[in-house]
């Protein structure tokens, strides 16, 4: 097996490092300003180059428009994170003590609906909300297809849909 790398991946990893040295400590700055925080402004901006490396290689030629970009997208999953975690913790905050699940069990419960909630931003909006009123709401198929203003069988496509994917979560 050779230590070198493919001349394509090699060349994405040179732009991938000068676009770094150029640019991490603007966009950190920029999420620190967003954040207010210097831990979390770091983390993501390391989650920001580790998405483009990951990312195919690419023509970058406005740097920090495409930066900006890609943080973008991280800052708002990193907000809906947040949110979910939130919610679950006002959750569990009204509960009687007794019923409070243990520190390690919150942490299983909590990636799993980060889990789930990335799950559904998979789905068609229109999929996600039929697939929300049935498992939050309690509503039947037929109240769904009133609510959406669609026909039985499209809810019951869409719940097919919605079970395909929690199905692949599971496994």
């Amino acid at each position: 097996m050779s230590d070198t790398l493919p001349a394509n991946n090699a060349h994405h990893l040179r732009v991938i490092e000068a676009l770094y040295s150029s640019h991490h400590g603007w966009l950190y700055a920029m999420l620190r300003k967003k954040l207010g925080n210097a831990m979390d402004a770091a983390d993501l901006a390391q989650d920001t180059f580790t998405r483009i490396l990951a990312s195919p290689a690419t023509v970058i030629e406005q740097p920090r428009a495409y930066l900006s970009c890609v943080a973008k997208g991280i800052l708002i999953n990193w907000y809906q994170r947040k949110a979910l975690e939130r919610a679950y913790l006002d959750a569990l905050a009204q509960l009687p003590v007794q019923e409070v699940p243990a520190p390690e069990l919150r942490l299983i419960v909590l990636e799993t609906l980060h889990e789930i909630d990335a799950m559904l931003d998979t789905l068609a909006p229109l999929v996600k909300r039929a697939f929300l009123l049935s498992q939050i709401g309690g509503l039947k198929y037929h109240e769904i297809a009133e609510q959406l203003d669609v026909s039985l069988i499209t809810v019951k496509r869409y719940m097919k849909q919605a079970f395909v994917q929690c199905l692949l979560l599971v496994e």
